[in-house]
């Protein structure tokens, strides 16, 4: 892939402009379009990029590599204008491949939860610790501001995603797998089965030098076979958290490698998984050769991944945020990051991500709802897949409330309809927290609007 000239189909979105500014930053001249414009794309208009807001075959040059997502179909005009022009046609997995092998020492951060976090927080503390890393993240990581950087540190970060396969085309030199369960079910037939065999897959690519972390709590990446492992957990692994103290403002532990000090930690994310995530990237890096007291007082400053816990929002008492968690277990550990928050009533809205994940995992989302007072489920948010008969969201919260002991609520229409609706009922100390991957991230600025609404006539 020696080109220098990149287009990219679809390049508004937080994986791809990444990838887009990383070229950019090394010299190659990059263009792309997207049906709507974007902070993203401000982003990659002032590093030189020429970008088209609409998607049409005249876009696309007749010299360029053509770079497109798995969310791409065929008959795109652009995909169908590339192929009339015999031009090469990327996966934005190959592109990251081949920056990945530019030289530097590359550190990999996967499994179905924690990659974003991990891979940004990994990226953060070099970044602070003025080692000048270059990354290529799943969202904006915080006070950086920024998804994706190319800078002539010795160390190239990345979140390796597996849900379409591809992350068999990655060779890193220390990778994380963070945990393993079945998701992304419309691709993998088989669940977990077909999952695992991909990550066996990937790791018998990799080099013998390399080394794979994997989580010793996680039964799935236990069960993966390399003479290449090293294991992180709470006991008896290589990297091990040890006299972990949940605090109000913070959580402290210790780590151990090979049961030896190695040093204490402070992160002030919440909840347990974090724990894992930190205690994964501290012994990645530990790996890497990285001094640990060089990044360590960075743990302490990282304040999560965009849509990760995020609080977007506060008004007369009511603090809301935004979570990603589109998953059972992401939402679990999201709500499980509600836990000290006694004082408080909790509402969980959730929007359900695809229709295929809601059929597949609904016993999983029905016990996924604890330790909060109220749950909003909102209508499905089809991500390009087309409704299957039988699965909604009102037959879920119904299903929903006959299964826990406590209140649950279908509010259809758009995210503003759901906030107009619940917008009258929250009181001062009310917690909301936004839960899934589609348009639930705009449940706080319609809350907002209707609060301003509420201003300017009285309440």
């Amino acid at each position: 892939m020696e080109n220098k000239k990149y287009y990219f189909i679809a390049i508004g979105g937080v994986g791809m402009s990444g990838l887009a500014k990383y070229l950019l930053e090394n010299g190659c001249e990059v263009s792309g379009s997207d049906i709507v414009d974007s902070k993203y794309i401000d982003k990659l208009r002032k590093l030189g990029a020429t970008v088209y807001i609409g998607q049409k075959k005249e876009n696309v040059p007749s010299d360029a590599v053509v770079v497109a997502s798995t969310a791409i179909r065929e008959n795109n005009p652009e995909m169908v204008r590339a192929r009339e022009l015999g031009l090469k046609v990327y996966h934005r997995s190959d592109i990251l491949a081949e920056i990945s092998r530019w030289g530097k020492f590359f550190l990999g951060y996967s499994g179905t939860h924690g990659k974003t976090t991990t891979s940004g927080l990994s990226s953060y503390v070099m970044e602070k610790a003025g080692l000048k890393p270059s990354f290529v993240v799943g969202g904006i990581i915080p006070e950086l501001g920024i998804n994706a950087h190319s800078q002539d540190g010795k160390y190239f970060a990345a979140e390796l995603d597996e849900s379409d396969g591809t992350i068999v085309k990655y060779a890193p030199n220390v990778c994380v797998i963070n945990n393993l369960e079945a998701d992304h079910l419309d691709f993998y037939k088989d669940g977990l089965k077909s999952i695992l065999e991909t990550f066996e897959k990937f790791i018998s690519n990799i080099p013998e030098s390399s080394i794979v972390l994997v989580n010793k709590d996680c039964k799935a990446t236990m069960s993966l076979h390399s003479h290449k492992t090293l294991t992180f957990g709470m006991e008896d692994a290589d990297y091990t958290a040890r006299n972990v103290r949940f605090m109000s403002d913070c959580t402290v532990f210790d780590v151990y490698y090979k049961d030896e000090f190695l040093t204490d930690l402070t992160i002030i994310l919440r909840g347990k998984h974090n724990v894992y995530n930190a205690l994964s990237v501290l012994a990645s890096l530990h790996q890497a050769g990285v001094d640990v007291n060089l990044v360590k007082p960075h743990f302490a400053t990282f304040s999560g991944m965009g849509r990760r816990f995020q609080k977007v929002a506060e008004f007369d008492g009511v603090t809301v945020y935004d979570d990603y968690a589109h998953h059972p277990t992401e939402i679990k550990a999201t709500l499980s990051s509600a836990e000290g928050m006694t004082d408080k009533r909790v509402i969980a809205v959730f929007q359900p991500h695809r229709y295929t994940r809601l059929k597949n995992l609904w016993k999983e989302f029905l016990d996924a709802f604890q330790g909060v007072d109220k749950v909003v489920v909102t209508d499905v948010y089809a991500a390009s897949e087309d409704e299957i008969e039988g699965i909604n969201s009102k037959k879920f919260a119904k299903e929903l409330a006959e299964h826990i002991d406590i209140l649950c609520e279908y509010i259809g229409g758009s995210i503003a309809d759901v906030a107009q609706k619940l917008y009258p009922e929250l009181r001062e100390n009310d917690v909301v927290i936004g839960l899934g991957a589609g348009t639930i991230t705009n449940l706080s600025k319609e809350l907002l609007n209707q609060n301003n609404e509420v201003a300017s006539i009285g309440r």
